[in-house]
C-alpha cells in the first residue's frame, strides 16, 4: 500500500493466471452478456456467416462487441449521437470494437453510428422497440393510473372549493 513506482503484481494461480479458462469451464457471466447484448440490439450474424441482416438481406457492417457478440451497423454511416435514440448510439473504440452508449445524455457535438436493425425494412418499429425506455415510462404510468383508480393515491376528503 506504499507509494512505490513498483507494480504489485503477483501470478494469480489458477486459470485467471494466464487469463484464459480451461475449455469446458462454465461462464457464469456468459447468459448476462447475452442478455446485455440482445438488450443492445448486438445480434449480428456471427462469423464465418456473411454479414447479411436476416430480415432484409442487405449487407452490414459487423463489428465485435465488449460481450463478445456481434453488431451489425449501417454501412458508412455516422449521424449526430442526440438525432438516435437513446440505446441504439454505437461507437467504435480504436480497436474495432464497438459499445454501446446506453440511455446517458450524449456529449454537444458527438457522433455515433447506427445498427442496421433501426434502418432494416424488413423490420417495423414495434419490433425494434427504438424507444424503450419511454415503454418503461408508459409502464410505470399506468400502474399509476391503476393505483388512483382503486383509490391507493386519492385523499380522505376533498378540498372545499367554494
Amino acid at each position: 500500500m506504499g507509494d512505490t513506482h513498483e507494480p504489485n503484481l503477483f501470478p494469480v494461480p489458477g486459470p485467471d493466471g494466464h487469463r484464459q479458462r480451461p475449455a469446458g469451464t462454465p461462464c457464469p457471466w456468459e447468459s448476462v452478456d447475452r442478455r446485455q447484448a440482445a438488450r443492445d440490439g448486438a445480434t449480428g450474424p456471427e462469423p464465418p456467416a456473411r454479414p447479411v441482416c436476416p430480415h432484409c438481406g442487405l449487407p452490414g457492417e459487423r463489428r465485435l462487441t465488449y460481450t463478445g457478440q456481434h453488431v451489425l451497423l449501417e454501412p458508412l454511416l455516422t449521424v449526430p449521437t442526440h438525432l438516435v435514440p437513446g440505446g441504439h448510439r454505437w461507437h467504435v473504440d480504436p480497436g474495432g470494437q464497438a459499445w454501446n452508449g446506453g440511455l446517458d445524455e450524449p456529449p454537444p457535438g458527438t457522433t455515433c453510428r447506427v445498427p442496421h436493425q433501426l434502418t432494416c425494412p424488413g423490420l417495423t418499429l414495434d419490433e425494434i422497440k427504438p424507444w424503450r425506455w419511454l415503454d418503461t415510462v408508459r409502464e410505470e404510468n399506468a400502474r399509476r393510473a391503476w393505483r388512483q383508480a382503486d383509490g391507493a393515491d386519492r385523499p380522505d376528503a376533498l378540498p372545499d372549493a367554494g
